[in-house]
């Protein structure tokens, strides 16, 4: 069980090695040389989070073995406690391969088998004051998808009792779930149970059976959510409360690899809620944070500083 001091944010799920070709535009089978990042969705949020100054802390699971040594060191460099991050005595810890062929086509290869550790957590693990105090908490959907992960999912979230700020990333990969009817079941439930959610449109249809951005968010906010963010790609992002709602145009930049760009919206995301801003100066400032990233190869050490995001904005600093 994770027992330390209580961090601003912190999240639950998935954590593993990314390794990324150092060469664009060509398969693996044609790969030569990679670089060795700290990955997984949950984790790279908490990295994030920790680049805008909040203290961040992220439970999960790494397997005994060299990899897992490497992502608790990771973690601890890049500003994030790893108090409630475990190492499993039999699972290995997972690999992730993607192929990188700019501006839009990065396919992703996950080494999960037999099962992630991050899949074992479980609500012996939790440190239910944490889950209680953090001032927010980030969960994703693909936590969802496996006992006992699942089922430590559900405990934190009765343990929050829906506080601000809980957050749900919908974060749905067809590949860890039996369809998605299946995810579908299960996010349903949870959507009472939190205050934020952020998705793209395939990911609402999953969530609430619409993909039309205006109808998803409404569909959120009718469950008792209280800010419902759609990312729609090149049509920006859309944010919505009871109260207001608003639409934030993309960053054009030269993409690299678009695949952090969502994690860092996540983290810059948690900074924007946490500093008190409203949803416009929230949504543009994870926009552009988001917009760094996918100029950049890696994920979690890509994560641009507050600083960085206020100059891609054009302001002051």
């Amino acid at each position: 069980m994770m027992k330390s001091s209580t961090p601003e944010v912190l999240a639950l799920g998935r954590l593993g090695v990314d390794l990324y070709p150092l060469q664009d535009g060509v398969g693996l089978e044609d790969v030569s040389t990679f670089g060795k990042y700290l990955g997984g969705s949950a984790a790279n949020v908490t990295v994030a989070a920790a680049r805008h100054g909040h203290s961040a802390g992220l439970v999960s699971r790494v397997g005994n073995d060299p990899f897992g040594r490497y992502l608790l060191r990771e973690l601890e460099r890049l500003g994030v406690s790893t108090g409630g991050v475990a190492t499993d005595p039999t699972l290995k810890t997972p690999i992730t391969f993607c192929e990188i062929f700019p501006p839009d086509d990065f396919p992703l290869y996950f080494y999960r088998e037999p099962k992630a550790p991050d899949m074992n957590i479980d609500a012996a693990q939790l440190d239910l004051d944490a889950v209680r105090g953090a001032d927010l908490l980030w969960l994703t959907v693909t936590g969802l998808s496996q006992d006992p992960s699942r089922s430590a999912h559900h405990v934190a979230l009765e343990a929050r009792a829906r506080r601000a700020h809980t957050v749900l990333d919908l974060d749905y990969r067809p590949m860890f779930w039996e369809s998605a009817e299946a995810a579908s079941a299960q996010v349903a439930p949870i959507l009472e149970q939190v205050t934020v959610v952020v998705g793209n449109r395939e990911e609402c249809e999953v969530a609430v059976g619409e993909t039309d951005p205006h109808r998803a968010a409404d569909a959120l906010l009718e469950r008792g959510v209280e800010l419902a963010i759609v990312k729609q790609g090149p049509k920006g992002v859309l944010a919505k409360t009871r109260d207001e709602e608003i639409e934030v145009a993309p960053i054009e930049v030269d993409v690299v690899n678009g695949l952090g760009a969502g994690d860092a919206f996540g983290g810059a995301l948690c900074h924007g809620i946490l500093s008190g801003w409203g949803i416009e100066r929230t949504i543009s400032f994870a926009n552009a944070a988001g917009a760094i990233v996918a100029s950049r190869r890696e994920c979690s050490t890509a994560m641009p500083t507050s600083v960085e995001v206020d100059r891609a904005l054009g302001l002051d600093v």
